[in-house]
């Protein structure tokens, strides 16, 4: 294998004055490029001394990371190699999702940086990202992107598993946003990563606190599985319930798909009523002006509401009847990116008093004919997404209605009973669905709060008498 090595520097650890050991560096011999610079940068550094348990070290990074290797795989152009790109580590799970299989012929130019089992990987382009990865056993000897700092841990001194858990600190967040350059392509040098310092527990307790970021971890990802499935799940129950109903016997075939041989066909128009919504950038003026909170697109999602950001906006008096939502109405966008056309779900008076913009439609159904929660359903299934699509107008990536598409809408229509039965079968998934959310969220939460306390001291995974760490002890067979 053609390798250029990343020249050593050899260390020298001196106390300081406080008493905490902290590591330097001297220059040793010639520096590869993006090596870690001789010259520390203390107004740089997170202020970790004050608070450090008894035991604990500072060192600069590029102090306890061996050396690595690149190679150019064009070298040999017949051997395959699995790429692992920027693109390829999600700053959501914090792993390395998919990787390419190419043969050295057709090697992108950024593909020179070996990485081996444990290294970790820091995206060094948008590094607030947070696209950081552990390497996995599979990926052992392959490559990285030149996009990527590979740092290998010197396991005499610092934990794998820690250095991974730490990269994804808010301190460390916060180090690189303050030294990145460059604003339409931010991005930080090796070296700049290589001279953040990291706060080192003893080993034993480095393995300690990784283990218990791990267990949230691997709870949450536990989680997500499970609410796939459950989403799965759901789809193939709505696809069988408003193909099948409730227990019938047999079908009618239409334009969007099968329903029951029972069921009505009528245009939207003829059970509910369509409410079009208020338009933004209007220029008022008067003594009848008032302000209410509005409902936007970003607030109607495929089957629930996000109402985490609520704005206001301005109407008069007299438009506010015309404009208010009432309680069962079913909230539709009209588009915009594809995957926006026709979503939505029931308004239950979350907020009182709320009006909607123009972009979203307020469907006001006839409970004789129809349940809001049924035609809420019905919006989600591939029956309503089938006809959505089908009359949408369409431009590159966009497409939407209008409130005479939608009130064409041909709804399959069951009997009030069969609705309800529907209704409370969908209602159950969804409510599965919604705890484990709920669960993820908290596992999420959770993990960040332990992460930035674990990794500063502030709480303790190996001191018995410590009530917290009796906790965490704990944690890991109640989450499972």
């Amino acid at each position: 294998m053609d390798t250029e090595r990343i020249q050593p520097e050899t260390f020298d650890e001196t106390p300081s004055e406080d008493g905490v050991n902290v590591s330097y560096r001297l220059q040793g011999g010639d520096s590869a490029p993006n090596e870690c610079t001789p010259h520390p940068q203390p107004e740089q550094q997170p202020k970790h001394r004050d608070r450090l348990p008894l035991g604990w070290q500072i060192a600069r990074l590029g102090d306890v990371c061996k050396s690595t290797k690149q190679r150019n795989p064009a070298k040999q152009p017949e051997q395959l190699f699995e790429y692992v790109d920027v693109s390829s580590v999600s700053n959501q799970t914090y792993k390395i999702t998919e990787t390419q299989e190419l043969s050295g012929e057709f090697a992108p130019s950024r593909a020179r940086k070996i990485i081996q089992t444990n290294d970790v990987i820091f995206a060094t382009v948008r590094p607030t990202l947070k696209r950081v990865a552990l390497v996995p056993a599979e990926l052992n000897d392959q490559i990285c992107s030149t996009g990527y700092c590979v740092l290998k841990a010197d396991a005499e001194f610092l934990d794998p598993s820690y250095l991974y858990f730490y990269l994804l600190t808010e301190t460390v967040h916060q180090r690189v946003e303050a030294i990145q350059s460059g604003a339409t392509y931010p991005a930080i040098n090796d070296s700049d990563l290589f001279n953040l310092t990291i706060p080192l527990p003893p080993i034993a307790e480095q393995k300690e606190i990784a283990h218990t970021l791990r267990t949230l971890q691997t709870a949450k990802a536990a989680r997500q599985r499970e609410l796939a499935l459950a989403q799965e799940h759901k789809a193939a129950l709505m696809q069988h319930l408003f193909t099948h109903g409730i227990g019938s016997l047999s079908s009618q075939e239409t334009q969007f798909g099968s329903i029951p041989a029972d069921w009505q066909i009528l245009p939207l128009k003829k059970s509910a009523i369509v409410q079009t919504g208020i338009a933004k950038g209007r220029k008022l003026e008067g003594d009848d002006i008032v302000t209410f909170p509005y409902l936007r697109v970003a607030n109607v999602k495929d089957g629930y509401l996000d109402l985490k950001e609520i704005k206001d906006i301005q109407l008069r008096k007299s438009e506010v009847d015309r404009y208010l939502l009432k309680y069962g109405d079913i909230l539709m966008t009209e588009g915009g990116d594809a995957d926006k056309l026709g979503r939505g779900f029931i308004w239950h008076e979350q907020v009182p008093n709320c009006v909607h913009q123009n972009h979203v439609f307020a469907v006001r159904v006839n409970r004789e004919i129809l349940l809001p929660a049924y035609f809420a359903y019905l919006i989600q299934s591939d029956y309503g997404k089938g006809y959505f699509f089908s009359v949408a107008h369409r431009t590159t990536n966009l497409a939407s209605i209008n409130s005479s598409k939608l009130k064409a809408f041909p709804v399959p229509v069951p009997r009030l009973h069969e609705q309800k039965l529907i209704v409370e079968t969908l209602d159950k998934c969804d409510s599965k669905i919604s705890a484990l959310q709920r669960e993820i969220t908290l596992l999420d939460e959770l993990f960040h709060a332990l992460l930035e306390q674990l990794m500063t001291g502030e709480l303790s995974t190996v001191s018995p008498k410590h009530p917290v760490a009796s906790c965490l002890r704990q944690a890991p067979a109640s989450i499972g």
